[in-house]
């Protein structure tokens, strides 16, 4: 299968809460993981919410990064899409080290098309089947 992206899909657990409410700090990490991932901003866009939580998004030229918190839970999720040589995996480790995620479970797609089929064509579900590929856990 020729790849057009890879597609980071993740959860992590056990942030503190104040940094997952701070809309400054989010915009700080998604700038820092555009970054360390090797891609392209075109906007950013950061909404907070009233109590509490933040939802931010960025147009990249290689796709997008978005990110929702849940900071009365300590939780947030992150959806990271890259297309050609930017790198999801090193914008990730960006974004769980500034909001200091001491869990993360990330899975990763594959983006793109078959040979010969044309983006258009269909392709077997097992061809495009998502793989977990990390689960982190603090260390004592």
């Amino acid at each position: 299968m020729k790849q057009l992206g890879t597609h980071l899909v993740a959860d992590a657990w056990q942030s503190p809460g104040d940094l997952l409410n701070d809309p400054e700090r989010i915009r700080r990490a998604i700038l820092d993981a555009i970054e360390a991932g090797g891609a392209t901003l075109i906007d950013l866009c950061v909404h907070q919410f009233s109590p509490h939580g933040v939802t931010a998004t960025a147009t990249l030229a290689e796709s997008h990064i978005a990110i929702h918190t849940w900071p009365e839970h300590g939780y947030f999720a992150a959806d990271l899409f890259f297309c050609g040589a930017g790198d999801p995996h090193k914008a990730m480790k960006v974004l769980q080290t500034a909001l200091e995620a001491k869990q993360v479970k990330l899975t990763e797609f594959t983006r793109g098309f078959e040979p010969g089929m044309g983006i258009l064509g269909s392709a077997s579900e097992e061809q495009y089947a998502p793989r977990l590929i990390e689960t982190t856990a603090a260390r004592a």
